[in-house]
């Protein structure tokens, strides 16, 4: 509550992970403790009008590793968090296929099976398609883009017999022709890797996200679920001059973060 009495305005936020391996378990689930500590946890499809004084954070993962069923689904389940994996269809049991071609990629870990999927605990654990391949939709030919945006949703629909309301571009590539052949595939909202907030109005149709790591330092967690953008860069070159003795540009930022109260003001 504020000195003048009136509630803060409500905020919210989207994150989103790739894996969760399991020797950083540990710091994904204090990543969680804090997201409960600072913020009402909610579906990253959530529809509902946001209400004065709340910050809402939604948990999503891309590509659906098999590390964040063994590891971060266990925590979020622990702590009643709602979450959204967005699974490539064609990759399903399998190594990643788009990283097939990649020559740093020695031995990625393989994707959530299809009973696997199909074993998620669907009052949680929301599904959403990240294409049928990953590939970058931005350099595909307007009809193979417009079958991955379709088909992906309409495989997912058939396997798992639930319905597919959210899309994730992978790589975060996206432009305004296929935002509307996402509408048209029958999607109620679009993800991309912009730091927008979200949840600003039930309609929303592109929402913004952040990246999280497990790895992140409390601090620059904390910032992110904030939504306090205009921080992050101060935080990165400070962990590049921390880990490669590159010196951090001099700033002076006009807000804070409390880091034991999360009082901290919104960017």
């Amino acid at each position: 509550m504020a000195l003048t009495g009136r509630r803060r305005p409500s905020s919210g936020v989207v994150i989103y992970y790739h894996a969760v391996p399991t020797k950083h378990r540990s710091r994904f689930a204090r990543q969680m403790d804090l997201v409960l500590r600072c913020g009402k946890p909610v579906s990253a499809a959530r529809t509902e009008p946001r209400r004065r004084g709340e910050r809402y954070v939604a948990i999503t993962f891309d590509d659906g590793l098999e590390s964040v069923l063994k590891n971060a689904l266990p925590e979020l389940e622990r702590r009643k968090i709602p979450a959204t994996i967005f699974v490539v269809v064609q990759s399903l049991g399998q190594s990643p296929i788009w990283m097939a071609s990649d020559p740093q990629a020695t031995d990625p870990e393989k994707v959530i099976s299809l009973e696997q999927l199909r074993n998620l605990d669907s009052d949680l654990v929301t599904i959403g398609s990240h294409s049928l391949t990953h590939p970058r939709l931005t350099e595909l030919h307007e009809s193979e883009a417009r079958r991955e945006i379709f088909e992906s949703r309409t495989q997912l629909r058939n396997i798992l017999h639930r319905e597919i309301t959210l899309f994730s571009f992978p790589y975060g590539a996206f432009a305004d022709a296929l935002v509307q052949h996402c509408r048209e595939a029958g999607y109620d909202r679009v993800f991309t890797t912009l730091p927008h907030s979200a949840f600003s109005k039930p309609e929303q149709f592109v929402s913004g996200r952040i990246a999280v790591e497990p790895t992140d330092w409390p601090l620059e967690f904390h910032l992110k679920i904030l939504g306090a953008y205009r921080w992050l860069p101060v935080a990165f070159a400070l962990k590049r001059w921390l880990k490669f003795g590159l010196r951090p540009v001099q700033r002076s930022p006009r807000h804070g973060a409390d880091r034991s109260s999360c009082a901290a003001r919104q960017q």
